[in-house]
């Protein structure tokens, strides 16, 4: 989309959910941090991946990143 002489993207990010498994799409850029807050979840509960690689809620997502969430599950 071209808006005067700037060019806007409307990419978006696939997100994988898990328990329950689902997908979605969300607009990025963004930080994992935005991305759990868009999502309504807590950072504490999930883990969050980009591939097979682990990030934390500081580190930035790009459009084209494939992520996956899962939530943190404790027993004993």
């Amino acid at each position: 989309m071209k808006r005067g002489s700037i060019w806007e993207y409307d990419a978006v990010m696939r997100i994988l959910l898990q328990h329950p498994k689902r997908e979605t799409e969300i607009k990025g850029p963004r930080t994992v941090g935005q991305l759990l807050k868009r999502l309504n979840l807590l950072p504490e509960a999930v883990l969050v991946l980009r591939g097979d690689e682990l990030v934390t809620e500081d580190e930035a997502l790009k459009e084209e990143d494939m992520i996956e969430i899962r939530p943190v599950i404790s027993g004993g």
